[in-house]
């Protein structure tokens, strides 16, 4: 399953029921854990987010909303004796924030805690099956969004064509890779007869905090589905150019101009008890856009 599930929405303050930014990306049985604020740990709890499946976790920026919890976190995997190797991707002075926490805690983790500086737009992860990219974002501070992206999967086998072809079960992962099988007698069965392609390698951006910026449209081309900010609806537009936030409508023209197929929208400013009208204004522009609701899992 490929889907990221939200554990807060809200901006600065946890307000109306609404927690700050947190949400896992879950893909091949891991979870990707992206931002950190206030209450994430609450949040796993309530939605049953299963934390020994974190090994990663990526900051956006520093901005407390983003990263308050994340000491608390990884305080909490040493007393449940977690056992897991855990890496930590942020911008400075992170690593040394952490660090601090730590040692005057006197902390004494019984797992490997690794702590990685983001400096500028970059690889962060490579698996067999996912990469993880980061881009620059324009905020106040220092601000990077991340990019999930499916390595191109191999092909689908049917077994039953397979078998009827007498193709060895041994030879059935060269076949996934799409090599053809000659038999004994000298038959060659053609990879097409016994499998069909993959579907196309899907694509997650998780764009951060942002002002209104063209520049992020080519990091997040054609994705499945983004996750933009939208602080302030449109008629405090002037505001959120002030504060480095955009709002629905612009969310949504990145969206539109970037050609995705879906669009989430959160980090809503507290000054808002209800959510309605986020999405109203911003399916104007793009019609496929949705609140990313908290305790909600979308399907990528």
């Amino acid at each position: 399953m490929f889907a990221v599930t939200i554990l807060g929405n809200n901006s600065a303050v946890p307000a109306f029921d609404r927690h700050p930014t947190s949400q896992v990306v879950t893909y091949d049985g891991n979870n990707y854990l992206v931002d950190c604020g206030e209450g994430t740990q609450i949040q796993m709890i309530n939605y049953k987010i299963r934390r020994s499946k974190i090994s990663h976790i990526f900051i956006s920026h520093l901005h407390g909303d983003h990263y308050f919890g994340l000491v608390g976190l990884i305080n909490s995997f040493g007393l449940l004796n977690h056992q897991q190797e855990l890496h930590v991707f942020g911008p400075s002075p992170l690593k040394e924030i952490i660090e601090l926490q730590l040692r005057v805690a006197d902390t004494r983790l019984p797992y490997q805690l690794h702590l990685h500086t983001i400096t500028k737009a970059d690889n962060l992860l490579e698996t067999e099956k996912l990469s993880v990219k980061c881009f620059r974002t324009n905020h106040r501070i220092e601000c990077y969004g991340f990019v999930f992206t499916e390595k191109k999967q191999t092909r689908r086998l049917d077994p039953e064509k397979a078998k009827e072809y007498e193709i060895p079960i041994a030879f059935y992962e060269r076949l996934k890779d799409g090599e053809d099988y000659t038999r004994k007698d000298g038959f060659v069965v053609k990879n097409e007869w016994v499998t069909e392609p993959s579907g196309p390698a899907r694509k997650y951006a998780f764009c951060a905090d942002t002002k209104y910026d063209e520049s992020l449209i080519p990091h997040i081309q054609g994705a499945d589905l983004i996750y933009h900010e939208t602080t302030y609806l449109d008629n405090l537009r002037e505001r959120a150019e002030s504060r480095f936030h955009s709002t629905s409508k612009q969310a949504a023209l990145i969206a539109k101009k970037a050609g995705v197929k879906k669009l989430l929208i959160g980090h809503f400013s507290s000054k808002y008890d209800t959510l309605e009208e986020f999405e109203k204004e911003a399916r104007e522009v793009f019609p496929n856009t949705e609140l990313a609701l908290e305790g909600t899992a979308y399907t990528i």
